[in-house]
């Protein structure tokens, strides 16, 4: 699972003045349900596109293709399917699915293992996926046994096609699904003409344009708080997809010690490091929802060195002694609102 509403639409009043000869753009307003969340397309048209009523049941049709692909908590879904099999000949997948795979996969070889789609079984373990197991810690036999049912070495793609070593290797892609899932929306306003929207999907989003008279898009990044909604700061992110991971608000806690829902591959257990909360910009929100979670397992140190060798736009938030500390990479400056 992963952190919702962390990123919030500022609220901006709209001001604009056109021609005489021109109508002003309408802003069209859509939300719905999926993946368990919520999501809203904010878009601009001049009146010529079909109707919002006619773009919204093609945006629900979509979504619930993805969902028929990647959905673990759908019984007769695509990866549903795969993890019930205990075959180890060529499955066959649709395209998206392979997409999302592909970019998992690789963002796993860039974390060197920390983050892995096929560590189902141990956060199920955790009680942190469709398992509900109960809120308490495993043993040290459970988690060896589930280890060893892990690993995206034994998982191989081709294509179209996607090959197990193990009859019990299964995949979940709940760190990077929501984020293709934009991606399909956004994709979709485009091929309508639409260059001016926003597309959000449990918190992930995608921008694109500007609002009328060239006024940003303006997203604010959440404080990492229990408590109140706060704004940490405010970024405008352009035509970049912005994705966000935190451990503040999903975990467990027993005998005093705090569990996380992020589970380092590389040990099997939730993470200990000090990194609450890794906002990332990236062309695609599919790479920038997964690589917000490797960079996340990874902690502040390994974390930023990977964003800094990718060139990566990046934005820590880190608990410290004295309290919260920000740090971001490089190219995540441009796209930082100056404070008042």
């Amino acid at each position: 699972m992963r952190s919702n509403a962390v990123i919030k639409w500022l609220a901006l009043g709209l001001a604009f003045l056109l021609g005489a000869c021109s109508q002003p753009p309408a802003e069209v307003k859509l939300a719905g349900r999926t993946m368990g969340t919520g999501y809203h397309v904010s878009f601009f048209h001049d009146g010529t596109l079909a109707l919002p009523a006619d773009i919204q049941a093609e945006i629900d049709a979509r979504l619930v293709e993805v969902n028929n692909q990647m959905s673990h908590y759908q019984g007769d879904s695509e990866i549903s399917l795969f993890n019930a099999s205990t075959s180890t000949v060529p499955f066959k997948i649709s395209p998206g699915f392979a997409k999302v795979v592909g970019e998992a996969l690789r963002i796993g070889r860039l974390s060197g293992g920390a983050y892995d789609i096929t560590l189902g079984p141990v956060v199920n373990l955790w009680s942190f996926g469709p398992e509900k197991r109960p809120d308490q810690v495993p043993s040290d036999q459970e988690l060896a046994q589930r280890l060893s049912e892990v690993g995206q070495d034994k998982l191989h793609l081709s294509g179209n096609e996607l090959v197990k070593d193990r009859g019990d290797i299964n995949l979940n892609l709940s760190s990077i699904a929501k984020g293709y899932g934009v991606d399909v929306v956004a994709e979709y306003l485009e091929s309508l003409g639409i260059e001016d929207y926003v597309v959000e999907i449990g918190g992930e989003l995608r921008s694109h344009g500007s609002k009328p008279q060239q006024q940003p898009w303006r997203i604010a990044i959440e404080k990492p708080s229990d408590g109140e909604q706060a704004i940490q700061e405010v970024v405008t992110p352009g035509n970049m997809a912005v994705a966000t991971s935190g451990d503040y608000r999903n975990y467990f806690e027993e005998n005093g010690v705090r569990y996380s829902h992020l589970i380092d591959a590389r040990t099997g257990k939730p993470i200990q490091n000090r990194l609450v909360s890794v906002t990332v910009l990236a062309p695609s929100c599919m790479e920038a929802d997964g690589m917000s979670t490797a960079i996340s397992v990874l902690g502040p140190e390994q974390g930023l060195a990977l964003a800094k060798d990718q060139g990566l736009a990046v934005f820590m938030i880190v608990k410290t002694d004295s309290g919260f500390e920000e740090r971001y990479t490089d190219a995540f400056k441009p796209y930082l609102v100056a404070r008042d």
